[in-house]
């Protein structure tokens, strides 16, 4: 067999794992997520405890947790018994992973955390499991094999816990209506917190560097404004000072090849009318957004009175890190 050939049977073993923890999924699921949902209520956390591979699954797990506003922990089953249960608080939820439900440092753990008042959920494929008896929840997250030749290695068990995790979380995260707001609360180091933080107004560019002219100007003036500025646009603006325009560099060249008397004509007779624009309120997500969807280099930002006040330049977002 090829390695491109083996690396599909994997695929295909897991996915097949998956499809059949799925269909398993039952009532239990629910009372898991208001489960949870009442302890964070209450101010207590997610202990997530488990051994081996199912440890470094339930360390991802409670790290998508955390980084989605339900507050998480990993407890070390073996360094528990040293002092490190003290982490436990009556109230928390403890997730428990044990495939087989029967791994002798998690059911050894299980006397010091029954001594405070906590529910237990475990992860196991063995519903009549010393872990299962001892838990007040059960996810059954049993598959039909490993992916692992000999049936051996943790590979499609696994995988069926890190995505009962995905699921919990993802369930937990609708159910208390978290927003993309609150996630880029938890990630302000990272581009998805920037464009969710960031409002047009922190990124736009403004005073000498956003051009605008008045529709009665010539292009010829219109473009020494555009110069100053060093901006590839202008906001054109009627009497009233409202927004009634755009003219680009591009709108220059295009006129420029049919009519010889461009520089003189006013820049009114030339603009593009309704330009797209956005508000210096709106999100900076939002300015990304337009410029995924719209095939333009530089978006106007109006203030509440319809008046241009600034200039997002497609070129400056590489440089904002919110791309």
């Amino acid at each position: 067999m090829s390695h491109l050939a083996k690396a599909r049977e994997v695929f295909d073993i897991e996915l097949a794992a998956l499809k059949s923890v799925r269909a398993q999924l039952d009532q239990s699921f629910n009372r898991a997520v208001e489960t949870i949902i009442a302890v964070l209520k209450s101010r207590g956390k997610i202990v997530i405890v488990g051994i081996g591979k199912s440890g470094n699954v339930g360390a991802k797990i409670a790290a998508t947790l955390t980084s989605t506003g339900s507050t998480a922990v990993v407890l070390s089953s073996v360094d528990a018994l040293h002092g490190d249960v003290g982490i436990i608080n009556d109230g928390d939820v403890i997730l428990a992973l044990s495939y087989s439900g029967e791994s002798d440092e998690l059911l050894n753990l299980l006397p010091a955390l029954k001594r405070f008042s906590v529910k237990i959920i475990s992860f196991t494929s063995n519903g009549k499991s010393s872990l299962a008896k001892h838990s007040d929840l059960t996810l059954n997250v049993r598959i039909p094999k490993e992916a692992c030749p000999f049936n051996l290695a943790p590979t499609s068990s696994t995988t069926a816990m890190l995505v009962m995790g995905d699921a919990l979380a993802m369930a937990v995260l609708s159910a208390r209506g978290f927003t993309q707001k609150d996630f880029a609360k938890y990630h302000p180091s990272g581009a998805i917190g920037r464009a969710m933080l960031l409002k047009v107004g922190d990124i736009m560019r403004s005073g000498n560097r956003n051009a605008i002219a008045k529709d009665n100007l010539t292009v010829k003036e219109a473009l020494l404004v555009m110069t100053h500025a060093k901006s590839g646009s202008l906001a054109v603006v009627d009497a009233r000072g409202s927004l009634a325009g755009v003219f680009t560099d591009g709108d220059f060249r295009r006129h420029m090849a049919t009519d010889e008397n461009l520089l003189s004509q006013p820049v009114k007779s030339v603009m593009t009318r309704k330009p797209i624009c956005i508000r210096d309120d709106a999100l900076a997500a939002e300015a990304l957004k337009i410029f995924n969807e719209r095939n333009i280099d530089d978006l106007i930002v109006v203030n509440a009175k319809n008046q241009p006040v600034g200039l997002v330049d497609s070129q400056d977002l590489p440089k904002l890190k919110i791309m």
